[in-house]
């Protein structure tokens, strides 16, 4: 947190500023340092430490019929043609690629790896026994891609102090299709200092202790038998798990690798933790966790932006605009009574007219609920639009699920779509104050 008092008169000033610290708005913060621009960020905790850790391009078109994808791009081109005002459909499919690989190119160079089957989803299997397709996934979960792919010999193991991962869940649901799947629940009690429940990220900081890998060869060996593969939940370290299944797997003499587990995600984590830890190495003035609770616009177009409030209030002047703050959960938007709100700018949302067209009447309807596809309306440079459809700022963008005519959830396309929008808000903040050098090299 930026811990110096900024008075009215004496405000932090910078080029560009992200309101939001989701993957849309830590991708923002990261293009825009990247162009050399001075960058503030401020908000509370984003949607990434809930995330599985895949990013997802497209998976799920249309979501009423469930139709899954492994050809994304074929899939943003159906999406495109049918819902014209998706976010995607403003957007090259190059520039998607570009801004996606320039995001894993900055996971990579701070150890964490990403690995994708060339221009297709993968498969793999989740947390609860299903499967689902991502484009880019967590090195540390390639190899469970090739062991359901290949139907290898795999053993499932749950730890019986992390109750958020049945292991007997995953396994039952998957062994019609997976005939060498197994699985068998372990205790690490004595072992990591484990209490008889305990949180992953916990786990995930106690996998990282001196005897940790010996304690787990020793746990897993008897039971292996003919696996090939062993699958584990994703909590095998916080800052080296590469380091940990490579371990793993050479004591043990299989390939082994981590599934998504529920909130609070350790692949989650990881990415936050790099994220925040790179954005503050490249000189972005980090207000976390802090919210923007108003703004003024100055005669001089700029923004001045209220971060927090009472005596610990600080300012920031900002040029640009950012807004990535996300939809209900993240208070991005704010349902009513009567409608949807943009809390902070009171900016027009797109949505249904009437609030009982909110939802359809069985909850869960294939198809969604119109209130899924709330959001921001924009233009070609990704700015909000006013009740009477112009850019309701001249520079203020908008970027992630606040996005109206989009269902991250239900479509698969959330890591996609909030890497790729906040690529195209920077470009075009970028273009409007005439940068033309190329991305400063860190």
């Amino acid at each position: 947190m930026v811990t110096s008092m900024m008075t009215k008169n004496a405000p932090a000033t910078c080029d560009l500023t992200i309101i939001g610290c989701g993957l849309s708005g830590m991708a923002a913060a990261f293009f825009a340092a990247e162009k050399g621009f001075s960058v503030a960020q401020a908000g509370v905790s984003g949607g990434l430490i809930f995330a599985t850790g895949l990013l997802d391009l497209m998976g799920t078109h249309p979501v009423e019929n469930a139709r899954r994808w492994e050809d994304p791009w074929a899939a943003i081109d159906a999406v495109s043609n049918d819902i014209p005002d998706h976010p995607y459909a403003r957007m090259d499919p190059n520039v998607i690629k570009e801004s996606l690989a320039k995001v894993v190119s900055f996971l990579e160079k701070n150890n964490l790896a990403y690995v994708k089957n060339g221009n297709h989803n993968s498969e793999l299997m989740t947390l609860l026994g299903t499967t689902k397709f991502s484009y880019y996934v967590p090195q540390t979960m390639w190899e469970g891609v090739l062991a359901l792919k290949e139907k290898r010999p795999c053993l499932i193991v749950g730890f019986e102090e992390l109750k958020d991962f049945n292991a007997a869940q995953i396994s039952k649901r998957l062994m019609g299709q997976w005939p060498g799947l197994r699985w068998k629940n372990i205790r690490l009690a004595n072992s990591l200092n484990a209490s008889p429940l305990v949180a992953g990220d916990i786990l995930a900081r106690d996998m990282e202790t001196a005897d940790s890998v010996e304690n787990l060869v020793h746990l897993i060996r008897p039971h292996l038998k003919d696996a090939e593969s062993v699958g584990l939940p994703a909590v095998l370290g916080m800052k080296r798990p590469h380091e940990i299944i490579e371990a793993l797997s050479r004591e043990l003499g299989v390939k082994i690798f981590e599934i998504p587990t529920t909130p609070l995600s350790v692949p989650g984590l990881r990415l936050n933790e790099v994220f925040t830890q790179g954005l503050a190495e490249r000189g972005v003035k980090l207000f976390f966790p802090e919210r923007i609770q108003s703004w003024e616009k100055e005669s001089d177009g700029t923004f001045l932006l209220a971060v927090g409030h009472g005596a610990g209030r600080k300012w920031i002047r900002t040029e640009g605009v950012v807004l990535a703050t996300g939809r209900f959960w993240a208070h991005g938007l704010r349902a009513d009574r009567d409608k949807i709100r943009e809390p902070l700018f009171d900016l027009p949302v797109h949505q249904p007219e009437k609030r009982e067209h909110w939802h359809h009447e069985r909850f869960l309807d294939l198809r969604g609920h119109p209130a899924n596809r709330a959001g921001l309306n924009i233009d070609n440079q990704f700015r909000p639009l006013n009740p009477g459809g112009e850019p309701a700022f001249e520079k203020l963008f908008a970027a992630g699920s606040i996005l109206a005519h989009q269902d991250w959830m239900r479509m698969k396309c959330g890591s996609g779509l909030a890497i790729s929008s906040a690529y195209a808000a920077v470009e075009a903040f970028s273009n409007m104050r005439g940068v033309t050098s190329k991305d400063v090299q860190h």
